[in-house]
């Protein structure tokens, strides 16, 4: 048979060495879910009971839907635009402004860091101190660089990777649903924590922010199937592969997500898992089964595990395509002729993540990260639609045009003060995009050199 890598693949920055088509659809859909679920779920669920009480599973039913029509114009833009870039691509395509590019390609990158960043901190916390007691900073650098190095060896050991420990980190929530079936039947926990909604000041706006504040958080849990599109240049046939597997990915995970909450509420009171940086550790010992805590801690370790690498892979990917466009540098999109990684892209994304992990907590990364990716939907959502006017060669989804109009008001909403989120996060945001704005400053003043030179 002959090998059709070559020919499938797209050329980097350089027209050198392509990325190597490895994804087929099966890898794809276990990519997607493993991308969406591990820290969110394993590690800010306790965050978001205390923003809203034990009406827990009511954040993550919004955030599923909304995480369902951002999904919808993902997939008529990926099939389109079968590239690397990701949502960069699509807001240039849109607006044609080369500042907004940068900028949401910035805050792409920034909220898969800040995400791979609150999944190390995680890491490091709870659910290792159930095994051992170390320095959680330490930890969750040495975290990082091994999931550096392990993005240097190629795509295909990263996605396979990515496999088991999806499997892994699926099973950890199956059992989680299994103790909440058992609890259930045996007449375990407390359905009256399911409807209460625990807010500050009690009042009808204060109840709006709170579950908004709660829902914001908790979409947290659902980032990372926009993550998936920026693997399209690896991915066999990405026009036709690309919409039945996000959908497959948000669906399967939505559903396990409202479980999780709805057992975990059952089981636990709120202000217990509030207080836990390991929240699911507490409704496994909460259960009334005989599940050693020490094997699901390390489920949950392998969990995080996931979502920093796919993270990192992901952010340098973004490099690569970014490189690609010519909207970073182009030695930003080199790659390693043998293992034909972008490897300039991932040592600079690994070492931004070893600086938030150095600077910031679970919560603040996670919330931080949300709200990056929010800004970024309610563009995209817009996006579609402007693009509707571009026609394509090829066949590819498109989805009902309300979907992103509710989309981007959504998106819009909860990236707004009415999610009655904390100071800081918006600081943290802002301090990112300034650096964002200062790095796109000193790449004009670099570009123009170049062209005074020629």
């Amino acid at each position: 048979m002959p090998d059709t890598r070559d020919a499938t693949a797209t050329p980097g920055p350089s027209g050198e060495t392509p990325l190597h088509r490895a994804i087929g659809p099966k890898l794809l859909v276990l990519f997607i879910i493993g991308d969406i679920l591990g820290t969110g779920i394993y590690a800010t669920t306790g965050s978001v009971a205390g923003k809203i009480g034990g009406a827990l599973w009511l954040p993550f039913v919004i955030g599923f839907a909304v995480a369902l029509l951002t999904a919808a114009s993902y997939a008529e833009l990926v099939g389109k635009y079968p590239r690397a870039a990701g949502a960069a691509l699509y807001t240039q395509r849109a607006f044609n402004v080369p500042f907004l590019t940068f900028i949401v390609a910035f805050m792409v990158m920034c909220s898969g860091l800040s995400s791979a960043s609150a999944a190390a901190r995680a890491f490091a916390g709870d659910y290792l101190g159930e095994l051992v007691d170390v320095p959680p900073t330490l930890i969750a650098i040495l975290f990082v660089l091994a999931l550096a190095a392990l993005n240097l060896r190629g795509v295909s050991e990263s996605v396979k990777t990515n496999v088991v420990l999806t499997v892994i980190e699926l099973t950890g929530l199956l059992i989680i649903i299994s103790i909440g079936v058992y609890a259930v039947f045996a007449g375990e926990g407390d359905p009256g924590r399911l409807t209460q909604i625990d807010t500050a000041g009690g009042t009808g706006y204060a109840v709006l922010t709170g579950v908004m504040g709660a829902t914001a958080l908790g979409f947290f849990a659902f980032v990372g199937f926009e993550d998936s599109v920026n693997m399209a240049e690896e991915t066999v046939d990405p026009s036709r592969t690309f919409p039945k597997a996000l959908f497959i990915g948000v669906c399967v995970t939505g559903t396990i997500y409202v479980l999780v909450a709805l057992v975990s509420s059952l089981l636990v009171d709120f202000r217990v898992l509030e207080g836990s940086s390991g929240p699911l550790l507490e409704v496994v010992k909460a259960g009334g089964v005989s599940f050693p805590p020490e094997l699901f801690a390390v489920i949950a370790l392998f969990a995080v595990s996931n979502s920093a690498l796919i993270n990192i892979m992901m952010a340098s990917r973004l490099c690569y395509g970014m490189a690609n466009e010519r909207i970073l540098p182009r030695f930003m999109g080199k790659v390693l002729p043998v293992r034909r990684t972008p490897v300039v892209g991932i040592v600079f994304v690994s070492l931004l993540a070893v600086v938030l992990v150095s600077t910031g907590e679970i919560e603040g990364l996670g919330d931080t990260t949300s709200f990056l990716l929010l800004c970024v939907f309610a563009i995209v959502n817009v996006a579609v639609l402007v693009l509707r006017r571009d026609r394509v060669e090829h066949e590819h989804f498109r989805t009902p045009t309300a979907l992103p109009v509710v989309g981007a008001i959504a998106a819009g909403l909860l990236a707004s003060p009415l999610a009655d989120r904390e100071t800081d996060v918006y600081v943290r945001a802002g301090v990112l995009v300034l650096l964002g704005i200062v790095l796109w400053a000193v790449n004009r003043i670099a570009l123009g050199a170049a062209a005074r030179r020629r």
